[in-house]
């Protein structure tokens, strides 16, 4: 289970609907992998508005990636109502020397990297997902979370 489906899932206990620690999904106990998949900076430039980034920063704290900057990046682009429609790829628009300094732009080439391997090159194989507020466990197995809820809890 990739870094950034684990981003977007929350607790499917019918009582932690309505409760705001059923997210992030805490990650427990994890065995990860890292894959090797071709960086697309424009992907990541892209998901980066759906991302919920005080979650991912739970997240990442709790795989233990430290690089990951206390503030959303490329805050342009961070809201929702400015986010990229279906169909809609947003090019980075290219700097001439007079527009930005080098620092700059290595700083951001660093970051979309970070979060580039961060978010798709890291997978959880093995593990578990915890809710926060009601403590059920969603056991992943070979990289596949099993989110089927005893019927007690649905």
């Amino acid at each position: 289970m990739k870094i950034l489906t684990i981003n977007f899932v929350t607790c499917a206990v019918k009582s932690c609907k309505v409760s705001t620690r059923s997210f992030p999904l805490h990650v427990q106990d994890a065995e990860l992998e890292q894959l090797d998949i071709e960086y697309n900076p424009t992907f990541i430039r892209n998901i980066l508005p759906r991302v919920d980034w005080e979650a991912l920063k739970v997240t990442a704290a709790e795989l233990g990636f430290s690089t990951l900057p206390s503030s959303k990046p490329f805050e342009n682009i961070s809201s929702p109502s400015e986010a990229p429609t279906e169909g809609d790829v947003r090019e980075p628009s290219p700097q001439t020397p007079a527009e930005g300094n080098s620092a700059d732009s290595d700083q951001e080439e660093k970051t979309l990297q970070d979060l580039h391997r961060l978010l798709l090159e890291t997978q959880v194989i093995e593990g578990k997902l915890v809710c926060g507020n009601c403590g059920h466990e969603y056991r992943i197995k070979e990289g596949i979370a099993n989110f089927l809820l005893p019927n007690h809890l649905v």
